[in-house]
């Protein structure tokens, strides 16, 4: 019986880890795939064949997100800032960050009906 009681509490305490670990990186998954590399407009815009790089704006995304990207920041302040993006729609635009850890990523950004920045978030296709 206390053999039972034993591996039941072992069971549990490993459930219990496994769930802080997974749901610990899932809520960090952005900073850690990506990073928080300072945004360079240069290298933002270089085309990525010239660099030579598969993720070539993967690590300035997640700075771009927390830093740069506010919310009621116009929509041709945006565009002026990233230039012309991969993907358009009347609400959202999208720049391809490339391939990052064996997946195609893009930065989806959204606008309310006066074209103000409402949020933005890193997309796998």
């Amino acid at each position: 019986m206390k053999l039972i009681n034993f591996f039941s509490m072992a069971l549990v305490v490993i459930t219990a880890i496994i769930t802080v670990v997974f749901f610990g990186w899932w809520i960090m998954q952005d900073k850690l795939v990506f990073g928080d590399k300072k945004f360079d407009q240069v290298a933002w815009m270089t085309n990525p064949s010239a660099t030579g790089e598969d993720c070539h704006r993967g690590d300035m995304a997640y700075y771009l997100q927390q830093q740069l990207l506010t919310k009621n920041l116009p929509r041709n302040n945006v565009t002026q800032l990233l230039g012309r993006p991969t993907f358009e729609d009347p609400d959202a635009i999208e720049y391809e960050l490339g391939m990052c850890m064996h997946a195609v990523y893009g930065l989806r950004i959204y606008f309310d009906e006066q074209n103000l920045l409402t949020h933005s978030r890193i997309a796998h296709h």
